[in-house]
Protein backbone atom coordinates (compact mmCIF):
# COMPACT_ATOMS: atom_id res chain seq x y z
CA UNK A 1 0.00 0.00 0.00
CA UNK A 2 1.62 3.64 -1.21
CA UNK A 3 1.81 6.09 1.36
CA UNK A 4 0.59 9.89 -0.13
CA UNK A 5 3.41 12.56 -0.71
CA UNK A 6 3.30 15.25 2.32
CA UNK A 7 3.61 19.31 0.77
CA UNK A 8 5.95 21.31 2.20
CA UNK A 9 4.58 24.60 3.07
CA UNK A 10 7.11 27.33 1.40
CA UNK A 11 8.07 30.11 4.11
CA UNK A 12 7.39 33.45 3.00
CA UNK A 13 10.03 36.06 2.84
CA UNK A 14 10.35 38.93 5.55
CA UNK A 15 9.75 42.48 4.03
CA UNK A 16 13.46 43.84 3.34
CA UNK A 17 14.77 40.74 2.49
CA UNK A 18 17.68 40.94 0.26
CA UNK A 19 19.07 37.25 -1.33
CA UNK A 20 22.81 37.32 -0.70
CA UNK A 21 23.14 35.73 -4.10
CA UNK A 22 21.54 37.82 -6.25
CA UNK A 23 23.26 40.65 -8.36
CA UNK A 24 23.45 44.39 -7.21
CA UNK A 25 21.50 46.56 -8.87
CA UNK A 26 22.78 49.77 -10.48
CA UNK A 27 23.02 53.15 -9.06
CA UNK A 28 21.97 55.86 -11.78
CA UNK A 29 23.49 58.95 -11.47
CA UNK A 30 21.78 61.79 -10.81
CA UNK A 31 21.18 64.39 -13.97
CA UNK A 32 23.89 67.24 -13.88
CA UNK A 33 22.56 70.44 -13.84
CA UNK A 34 23.07 73.51 -15.18
CA UNK A 35 23.68 77.23 -13.60
CA UNK A 36 21.89 80.15 -15.39
CA UNK A 37 23.85 82.95 -15.84
CA UNK A 38 22.64 85.90 -13.15
CA UNK A 39 20.70 87.35 -16.00
CA UNK A 40 18.50 84.34 -16.50
CA UNK A 41 17.30 84.31 -12.27
CA UNK A 42 14.43 86.44 -11.66
CA UNK A 43 14.80 90.18 -10.24
CA UNK A 44 13.59 90.71 -7.05
CA UNK A 45 10.81 93.57 -7.02
CA UNK A 46 11.65 94.65 -3.17
CA UNK A 47 14.80 95.95 -3.42
CA UNK A 48 13.02 98.29 -6.94
CA UNK A 49 10.25 98.90 -4.55
CA UNK A 50 12.71 100.22 -1.96
CA UNK A 51 14.63 102.43 -5.04
CA UNK A 52 11.45 103.66 -6.36
CA UNK A 53 9.96 104.95 -2.49
CA UNK A 54 13.30 106.75 -2.15
CA UNK A 55 13.64 108.61 -5.02
CA UNK A 56 9.54 110.06 -4.40
CA UNK A 57 10.99 111.27 -0.95
CA UNK A 58 14.25 113.12 -1.87
CA UNK A 59 11.55 114.55 -4.90
CA UNK A 60 9.48 115.64 -2.36
CA UNK A 61 11.81 116.85 0.13
CA UNK A 62 13.34 118.87 -2.60
CA UNK A 63 10.19 120.45 -4.07
CA UNK A 64 8.98 121.21 0.04
CA UNK A 65 12.69 122.94 0.03
CA UNK A 66 12.02 124.58 -2.94
CA UNK A 67 8.66 126.05 -1.94
CA UNK A 68 9.77 127.07 1.31
CA UNK A 69 12.62 129.37 0.02
CA UNK A 70 10.91 130.76 -2.59
CA UNK A 71 7.54 131.47 -0.46
CA UNK A 72 10.58 133.32 2.04
CA UNK A 73 12.12 135.49 -1.21
CA UNK A 74 8.97 136.61 -1.96
CA UNK A 75 8.00 137.16 1.44
CA UNK A 76 10.78 139.31 1.81
CA UNK A 77 10.73 141.31 -1.16
CA UNK A 78 6.84 142.49 -0.64
CA UNK A 79 7.25 142.87 3.14
CA UNK A 80 10.91 144.16 3.47
CA UNK A 81 11.22 142.95 7.03
CA UNK A 82 13.11 144.54 9.85
CA UNK A 83 13.78 143.61 13.72
CA UNK A 84 12.79 146.03 15.89
CA UNK A 85 15.16 147.68 17.75
CA UNK A 86 15.35 148.30 21.50
CA UNK A 87 17.35 151.06 23.50
CA UNK A 88 18.03 151.97 27.16
CA UNK A 89 17.04 155.35 27.34
CA UNK A 90 17.17 156.24 30.88
CA UNK A 91 18.36 154.41 34.19
CA UNK A 92 17.72 156.47 37.07
CA UNK A 93 18.76 155.55 40.95
CA UNK A 94 16.44 157.56 43.43
CA UNK A 95 17.76 155.51 46.52
CA UNK A 96 20.37 153.54 47.13
CA UNK A 97 21.01 152.87 50.99
CA UNK A 98 23.23 150.89 52.49
CA UNK A 99 23.64 150.54 56.10
CA UNK A 100 25.83 148.37 58.40
CA UNK A 101 24.73 146.29 61.10
CA UNK A 102 26.23 144.11 63.21
CA UNK A 103 24.73 140.71 61.41
CA UNK A 104 25.95 142.15 57.96
CA UNK A 105 25.60 144.65 55.28
CA UNK A 106 22.10 145.40 53.76
CA UNK A 107 20.99 147.33 50.83
CA UNK A 108 17.68 149.52 50.01
CA UNK A 109 17.50 150.24 46.57
CA UNK A 110 14.46 152.29 44.27
CA UNK A 111 15.24 152.73 40.22
CA UNK A 112 13.36 153.98 37.34
CA UNK A 113 14.28 152.77 33.90
CA UNK A 114 12.90 154.22 30.55
CA UNK A 115 12.47 151.63 27.72
CA UNK A 116 12.33 152.57 23.64
CA UNK A 117 11.36 150.18 21.80
CA UNK A 118 10.92 150.87 17.45
CA UNK A 119 9.17 149.43 14.99
CA UNK A 120 10.67 150.24 11.64
CA UNK A 121 8.76 148.14 9.12
CA UNK A 122 5.70 149.52 6.73
CA UNK A 123 3.64 146.55 6.89
CA UNK A 124 4.46 144.50 10.26
CA UNK A 125 3.54 144.77 13.74
CA UNK A 126 5.05 143.59 16.37
CA UNK A 127 2.99 141.83 19.15
CA UNK A 128 4.90 141.36 22.62
CA UNK A 129 3.91 139.33 25.23
CA UNK A 130 4.16 139.67 29.12
CA UNK A 131 7.73 140.84 29.62
CA UNK A 132 10.40 140.63 32.77
CA UNK A 133 13.02 142.60 33.58
CA UNK A 134 15.32 141.95 35.59
CA UNK A 135 18.32 144.71 36.71
CA UNK A 136 22.00 144.11 38.12
CA UNK A 137 24.77 146.57 39.02
CA UNK A 138 28.16 146.93 39.48
CA UNK A 139 31.33 144.40 38.25
CA UNK A 140 29.63 141.45 40.67
CA UNK A 141 26.44 141.66 39.08
CA UNK A 142 23.97 143.10 42.46
CA UNK A 143 20.40 142.46 41.85
CA UNK A 144 18.33 145.64 42.19
CA UNK A 145 14.93 143.41 41.64
CA UNK A 146 12.45 142.55 39.06
CA UNK A 147 9.65 143.97 37.03
CA UNK A 148 6.78 142.75 34.72
CA UNK A 149 5.51 144.74 31.67
CA UNK A 150 1.93 143.93 30.22
CA UNK A 151 2.05 142.29 26.66
CA UNK A 152 1.16 145.21 24.14
CA UNK A 153 0.96 145.82 20.18
CA UNK A 154 3.14 148.37 18.05
CA UNK A 155 2.01 149.47 14.83
CA UNK A 156 4.24 150.04 11.72
CA UNK A 157 6.70 152.97 11.96
CA UNK A 158 6.26 153.47 15.83
CA UNK A 159 8.34 154.46 18.84
CA UNK A 160 6.88 152.78 22.17
CA UNK A 161 8.77 153.79 25.69
CA UNK A 162 8.37 151.82 28.30
CA UNK A 163 8.50 152.68 32.09
CA UNK A 164 9.12 150.70 34.80
CA UNK A 165 11.25 150.58 38.25
CA UNK A 166 12.56 147.73 40.45
CA UNK A 167 12.80 148.10 44.47
CA UNK A 168 15.33 146.16 46.72
CA UNK A 169 14.24 145.92 50.44
CA UNK A 170 16.69 144.85 53.51
CA UNK A 171 18.43 142.85 51.20
CA UNK A 172 21.60 141.04 52.89
CA UNK A 173 25.08 141.56 50.54
CA UNK A 174 28.41 141.16 51.36
CA UNK A 175 30.47 143.72 53.11
CA UNK A 176 32.83 144.22 50.27
CA UNK A 177 30.22 144.72 47.69
CA UNK A 178 28.53 147.17 49.70
CA UNK A 179 31.62 149.38 49.83
CA UNK A 180 32.31 149.23 46.03
CA UNK A 181 28.20 150.28 45.33
CA UNK A 182 28.61 153.28 47.59
CA UNK A 183 31.72 154.56 45.75
CA UNK A 184 30.18 153.81 42.74
CA UNK A 185 27.16 155.64 42.90
CA UNK A 186 28.71 158.62 44.35
CA UNK A 187 30.87 159.03 41.67
CA UNK A 188 28.74 157.74 39.10
CA UNK A 189 30.91 155.56 37.49
CA UNK A 190 28.42 151.83 39.04
CA UNK A 191 27.88 150.49 35.29
CA UNK A 192 24.45 149.37 35.03
CA UNK A 193 23.09 146.21 33.18
CA UNK A 194 19.42 145.62 31.74
CA UNK A 195 17.72 142.32 30.90
CA UNK A 196 14.39 142.10 29.20
CA UNK A 197 12.91 138.34 28.86
CA UNK A 198 9.70 138.61 26.73
CA UNK A 199 8.04 136.89 23.04
CA UNK A 200 7.50 138.56 20.13
CA UNK A 201 5.28 138.06 17.41
CA UNK A 202 4.43 139.35 13.81
CA UNK A 203 1.16 140.98 12.65
CA UNK A 204 0.17 140.87 9.32
CA UNK A 205 -2.99 142.84 8.54
CA UNK A 206 -5.26 140.89 10.90
CA UNK A 207 -3.38 137.53 10.76
CA UNK A 208 -1.00 137.22 13.71
CA UNK A 209 2.01 134.78 13.31
CA UNK A 210 3.64 132.58 15.73
CA UNK A 211 5.86 133.63 19.44
CA UNK A 212 9.38 133.44 19.66
CA UNK A 213 10.91 133.78 22.75
CA UNK A 214 13.89 136.48 22.33
CA UNK A 215 16.28 138.02 25.45
CA UNK A 216 17.05 141.82 25.20
CA UNK A 217 20.41 142.73 26.83
CA UNK A 218 21.23 146.14 27.30
CA UNK A 219 23.98 147.71 29.83
CA UNK A 220 27.63 147.67 30.53
CA UNK A 221 27.34 151.60 30.72
CA UNK A 222 27.82 153.47 33.83
CA UNK A 223 25.07 156.04 35.26
CA UNK A 224 27.61 159.08 34.32
CA UNK A 225 27.38 158.32 30.20
CA UNK A 226 23.45 158.01 30.63
CA UNK A 227 23.28 160.76 32.72
CA UNK A 228 25.36 162.72 30.38
CA UNK A 229 21.97 161.65 27.46
CA UNK A 230 24.13 158.40 26.24
CA UNK A 231 21.42 155.82 25.05
CA UNK A 232 23.08 152.41 24.21
CA UNK A 233 21.74 150.05 21.79
CA UNK A 234 20.77 146.95 23.38
CA UNK A 235 21.36 143.09 21.79
CA UNK A 236 18.72 140.54 20.91
CA UNK A 237 19.24 137.17 21.53
CA UNK A 238 17.59 134.62 19.77
CA UNK A 239 17.36 130.60 20.55
CA UNK A 240 20.10 131.81 23.79
CA UNK A 241 23.11 131.42 20.90
CA UNK A 242 22.20 133.98 18.02
CA UNK A 243 23.25 137.87 19.31
CA UNK A 244 21.67 140.28 17.01
CA UNK A 245 23.23 144.18 17.23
Amino acid sequence: MKMAATSVPVLQKPPGYRDPNAPLPSVKKPPQIRKLPPSFYPKRRRRGCCRLCCCFLCIFIFTLAFLLVLAGALFYVWFEPKLPTFYLQSFKIPRLDISVKPDGTYLDCQTDVRFEVTNPNHKITFNYGRSQVRMTVGEDDVALGSAFIPGFRQEQKNTTVLKFGTQANHMLIDDNIGTKLKGGFRSKQLMVFVEVRTRVGLGLGGWKMGMLGIKVLCGDVSLKKLDGGAMPRCKVNLLNWINIH
